[in-house]
């Protein structure tokens, strides 16, 4: 096949997603400190954004070293099962800083630990079921007419994607907005007992729009061009688009280790510390609530 450059793009942008999400993954895992609920639903974030990367890989050189209509399921499969997994992650994520404000008393508790470990099952469960759909046989490969922009994935598979895609994110934006609300009257309770109303409430105020407008608005302006336009397109439309949506959307992956790992002040000391040569499973840890992170 002639070389395409969108796909050498593409592979490109799984090489950095890979590099980057495989040292947070390392670093979470070989770090005793980093047990708690949300580090392991930021791991699980990253294991499916570094499986990601590696499919937009494998798939590279798949296409162009080894061209295999079943080898091209395997790679579709992987790269829908990773996805979904790491759109859904972001939703867990959000659910457990939710409750992490809603039940402050009662999260630092075994109930907690068992929440996490079933949204991790569900998560995974279900990215599993829909990775293996194309492999299963709802796939285009007999039937052209019935692909969507992403062959062999069917225009009926890709709404189905597209439409959880669009529920996964009214229902963060909907636990965002409850957590701004949270934080907030928090703030001003404490200002008010503190008597510096006017600063403190501001201050706290203006971090939260800050943070709740970083992680929508990069999850929507990453994912919702690809949303759409997968609800619109099908098989006959021009194939620059889908690629252009299609990169966008990996840079959503690329993105969350900045927002949800290297952003956390626990996770930047290891770092530094291993880059110092100085690297210690007993560095000083601090436990934090998830709405901190």
């Amino acid at each position: 096949l002639a070389l395409n450059p969108w796909d050498v793009v593409l592979c490109i942008s799984g090489t950095v997603i890979s590099c980057e999400n495989a040292i947070v993954v390392v670093v979470i895992f070989y770090s005793p400190a980093f047990r708690a609920p949300m580090f392991l639903l930021i791991s699980s974030l990253a294991a499916a954004d570094l499986l990601a990367g590696l499919g937009l890989i494998l798939h590279f050189a798949f296409v162009y070293f080894i061209p295999s209509e079943a080898v091209s399921l395997l790679t579709v499969g992987l790269l829908v099962t990773s996805f979904t997994a790491s759109v859904s992650s972001l939703l867990t994520i959000t659910i457990d800083r939710y409750l992490s404000l809603y039940n402050a008393l009662t999260y630092y508790s075994e109930r907690t630990v068992t929440r996490t470990y079933i949204m991790l099952i569900l998560t995974w469960g279900a990215s599993i079921c829909y990775g293996l759909l194309p492999i299963m046989g709802w796939n285009c490969l007999k039937e052209p007419s019935a692909c969507s922009i992403i062959r062999p994935l069917t225009k009926n598979h890709l709404i189905i994607l597209s439409v959880s895609f669009f529920t996964v994110f009214v229902v963060m934006l909907q636990l965002y907005v409850q957590i701004c609300r949270l934080v907030c009257r928090h703030a001003h309770q404490i200002a008010v007992q503190r008597h510096f109303l006017a600063s403190s409430h501001y201050d706290t105020t203006h971090k939260g729009i800050a943070t709740l407008a970083l992680i929508l608005g990069t999850f929507a302006s990453c994912w919702l061009p690809l949303a759409v336009y997968g609800l619109l397109g099908d098989h006959s439309s021009p194939a620059l688009y889908t690629y252009a949506t299609l990169l966008l959307a990996t840079y959503n992956s690329m993105l969350n280790p900045i927002i949800y790992a290297f952003r956390n002040q626990e996770i930047q000391k290891v770092l530094w510390a291993v880059c110092c040569g100085c690297f210690s499973s007993t560095l000083p840890f601090r436990s934090r609530s998830p709405s901190d992170v």
